[in-house]
C-alpha cells in the first residue's frame, strides 16, 4: 500500500509593512527618482505616488520580491510614465527640442565620409580626477541628461540606467528600432561632450 506525505509549502518570507515604508525607503526612493528626473519637487511627488499606488496594489503582492524591490519597480513605472507624458507635448520622437541640440554635422564631417569633426571628436579621458560611481559623477551626469529632450532622456534612462531590453523600451515609447538607435546614438554623443566639459579634466 502506497503512502503519501503531505509537504506544507514554506511561508513566504517577503511581507509588506506599509507603516514602515516612509521611514525605511523614502530617502532611497527619493534619491533614485531625483537622479532620473533632476527635479526635487517632482521626485518627491513620484515617491508619494509610488507609496499610494503600492497601498492600492498591496493585495496583488505575491511576495516574490522583497518590498524594497517591489516599491522600486513601481517607482520605475512612475518615472517612465512621466517621460512618456512629457514627450507627447509637441515633441516628435527625434525632435531636438528648444535647447537646440547639436546636429549630425556638428560631430561628423560629411565630406570625409562621416569622420569626426576635429574640434568635436571624442577625447582621450586619460586619468580621471573623479571616478564613475561617485556622487560627483552622478550629479554631473544628471545635469547633462537634463539637457536632453524628454523622450530622449526617458529612453536613455530606461535603456542604460535601468538596463532594459531595447525591444521593451521601443514598446514603452512607441518607437521603431531605427528611431531607438538614432535617439541613443545622439543622446550618447551629447552626454559625452557635456561630461568632457564638466567632469573630465583633459
Amino acid at each position: 500500500m502506497s503512502t503519501f506525505t503531505i509537504v506544507n509549502e514554506p511561508e513566504n518570507k517577503n511581507v509588506l509593512d506599509p507603516v514602515k515604508w516612509v521611514k525605511n525607503y523614502s530617502d532611497y526612493l527619493y534619491n533614485f527618482a531625483y537622479y532620473r528626473v533632476s527635479d526635487q519637487d517632482l521626485a518627491e511627488d513620484l515617491v508619494q505616488d509610488t507609496f499610494l499606488s503600492a497601498l492600492t496594489a498591496r493585495a496583488t503582492y505575491k511576495g516574490l520580491a522583497n518590498e524594497k524591490t517591489w516599491l522600486v519597480s513601481i517607482l520605475k513605472n512612475k518615472i517612465i510614465d512621466h517621460y512618456k507624458k512629457a514627450s507627447t507635448r509637441n515633441e516628435s520622437p527625434l525632435q531636438l527640442s528648444a535647447y537646440d541640440a547639436p546636429s549630425y554635422d556638428y560631430y561628423f564631417d560629411k565630406q570625409k565620409k562621416g569622420e569626426w569633426q576635429k574640434d568635436h571628436a571624442p577625447k582621450d579621458w586619460g586619468e580621471l580626477q573623479a571616478q564613475p560611481e561617485t556622487k560627483e559623477f552622478y550629479e554631473i551626469l544628471n545635469k547633462c541628461m537634463s539637457t536632453l529632450p524628454s523622450k530622449w532622456r526617458g529612453v536613455f534612462q530606461m535603456s542604460l540606467l535601468d538596463d532594459n531590453d531595447s525591444a521593451e523600451v521601443c514598446k514603452e515609447f512607441s518607437l521603431t528600432s531605427s528611431n531607438f538607435w538614432v535617439i541613443m546614438h545622439r543622446a550618447k554623443l551629447q552626454i559625452r561632450e557635456c561630461l568632457e566639459k564638466n567632469w573630465v579634466k583633459i
